[in-house]
C-alpha cells in the first residue's frame, strides 16, 4: 500500500480492482457518468470538484484492472459542533456509488472503510454520518453490516419526496454515543428520532 500523500493505491487491492484516490483530471468524467446513471440526485461538477479541493483524501475511486472507474465515494467535513465546550467533528458521506456490474464483490465496503479511515486520521472527524433512502435496502444493510446506526429519518429529504434515513457510526472512542447523537441532532435539522 502507497502513502496517501503520494496519490496512489490507498486502500485494498483485490486481485479485479483497486481503492485509491480520485484523480479530477482523468475521473471526473466517470464519477459524474455513475453519479448520473446509478444515483438518482445528480451533482454538477463544481460540486464534486469543490468537495475534492477541500477534502481530496476522503475522495475515492474503484478502478478495475483495465482502469476503468467502477465506483466512488465523496465525503466532506461539517463545521465542528460545540456541545458546551467539547468540540465535536462530523465526517459525511455525500455520495457513494459501484457500477451494477461490479456490486456483491465488497467495493461499497472496501469504499467506505478506506473514506471512513480518512476522515478520522486525515481531518479528524469522531463521527460519521451519511443520508439513506428508507427504500435502499442494500445499502441500509452494507451500512449496518460496517457499523451504522439508525438515529432517525428525515422526512421528504429526496427531490421525489421520499424520506431518508440519518445514519451514524462512532468512530473515535472520545465521544459517548449520547454526545454523537447530540452533535448530530444538532449539525441535522428535520431529523425525527427513531420511537419518537
Amino acid at each position: 500500500m502507497l502513502k496517501a500523500s503520494l496519490g496512489g493505491e490507498v486502500g485494498p487491492r483485490l486481485g479485479e480492482w483497486r481503492i485509491r484516490r480520485f484523480d479530477p483530471d482523468r475521473d471526473l468524467a466517470s464519477v459524474m457518468n455513475l453519479n448520473r446513471i446509478f444515483l438518482p440526485e445528480w451533482y454538477p461538477r463544481g460540486f464534486f470538484l469543490r468537495n475534492y479541493e477541500r477534502w481530496p483524501a476522503s475522495f475515492l475511486v474503484a478502478e478495475s484492472e483495465g482502469g476503468e472507474v467502477v465506483g466512488y465515494v465523496m465525503c466532506r467535513v461539517e463545521p465542528p459542533v460545540y456541545l458546551g465546550t467539547r468540540r465535536v467533528v462530523l465526517g459525511h458521506v455525500l455520495s457513494i456509488a459501484v457500477h451494477s456490474d461490479w456490486r456483491r464483490r465488497g467495493i461499497g465496503r472496501a469504499l467506505m472503510l478506506e473514506a471512513e479511515r480518512a476522515m478520522r486520521s486525515e481531518y479528524g472527524a469522531q463521527v460519521i454520518f451519511l443520508e439513506v433512502r428508507v427504500s435502499n435496502s442494500p445499502a441500509i444493510s452494507l451500512y449496518e453490516k460496517i457499523g451504522y446506526e439508525k438515529l432517525g429519518r428525515i422526512p421528504r429529504y429526496y427531490s421525489d419526496g421520499e424520506d431518508a434515513y440519518l445514519m451514524y457510526k462512532r468512530v473515535s472512542e472520545e465521544l459517548t454515543e449520547g454526545e454523537c447523537r447530540e452533535a448530530l441532532m444538532v449539525r441535522c435539522r428535520g431529523v425525527i428520532p427513531l420511537g419518537g
